[in-house]
């Protein structure tokens, strides 16, 4: 199977998956980010954020700059410090909201929202187009990835983890809904689908942002219980309960940043990035 239709394929396997184990009782919800959007709430002037520090290094200053899939703004907000001007293009009510608020609240005024998917966006080129953590669910990558080339005056930039996001917790979805997890397309997908687009890229390693992990083991109950489509009087919510206290009891690190799962690890970042090749 050729790499693009290879990549369309794997998000489709993985959200059926998804929607067969959705309780028929809880539909999808519109606004997926809703209960999460506060949580990507951040301080632009913050300090100490390798990740950011990383991302911060590679965009020249007085730039104008394309965040597709912007969310709450943790890197928009900060890049707009760095940048002339940056437009933060993001589908989410919530997350918008949360950016916008943030830029308010901060006093950056040379962003512009817009509040939209990226392959409906309606928005002016910039000199670079940047979009991190958004494409694992994009089905179609090749026309999405064409956008960013045709809006991009200088440097297309796109960061993903060399694992699904979620990655970290296939092992709790084996062993509570008695299947394999299937996977979304990551780093390895991603470099396929790009050769055959014939597309030369670079590609850096970022550091891992620090895991948030979880405050208390309740709060990993009711998360995970969300990630695997567990209503609240499922029967295997119980079942994910006995996996927990297994999994964080005995395996759990308990650090300031709270509890983590055993045996997991700092999913890796990688920025894949070129000049967009212009028609002569």
């Amino acid at each position: 199977m050729a790499a693009i239709s290879r990549w369309r394929e794997m998000i489709r396997v993985e959200h059926g998956q998804s929607e067969a184990m959705r309780p028929a009782i809880t539909p999808a919800p519109t606004d997926h980010w809703r209960p999460y959007a506060e949580g990507f709430r951040a301080d632009p002037r913050r300090a100490g954020d390798e990740f950011l520090d990383a991302i911060l290094e590679t965009v020249p200053t007085d730039e104008t700059l394309i965040d597709v899939g912007a969310g709450g703004g943790r890197l928009a907000l900060p890049l707009a410090l760095r940048c002339r001007h940056v437009t933060a293009v993001e589908p989410s009510p919530s997350m918008a909201e949360v950016l916008q608020t943030a830029a308010h609240d901060h006093s950056i005024t040379n962003v512009s929202v817009v509040q939209a998917r990226w392959e409906d966006a309606r928005v002016e080129p910039a000199s670079l187009v940047l979009s991190v953590h958004v494409l694992y669910v994009v089905p179609d990558v090749e026309a999405f990835i064409r956008k960013m080339e045709a809006h991009a005056g200088r440097r297309v930039m796109i960061v993903l983890h060399q694992a699904p996001p979620q990655s970290q917790i296939y092992p709790l979805w084996a062993k509570v809904h008695g299947e394999e997890r299937l996977a979304l397309p990551s780093v390895p997908e991603l470099r396929e689908v790009l050769n055959e687009m014939g597309i030369d890229f670079q590609e850096e390693a970022l550091p891992a942002p620090e895991s948030r992990g979880y405050e208390s083991p309740e709060q990993a109950l009711e998360q995970i219980s969300q990630r695997l489509y567990l209503s609240e009087n499922d029967p295997k919510r119980e079942k994910l309960r006995q996996v927990l206290a297994e999994e964080l009891a005995e395996g759990l690190e308990e650090q300031a940043c709270g509890f983590r799962i055993k045996g997991s690890k700092a999913l890796q970042p990688v920025l894949i990035s070129w000049s967009p090749a212009k028609a002569p």
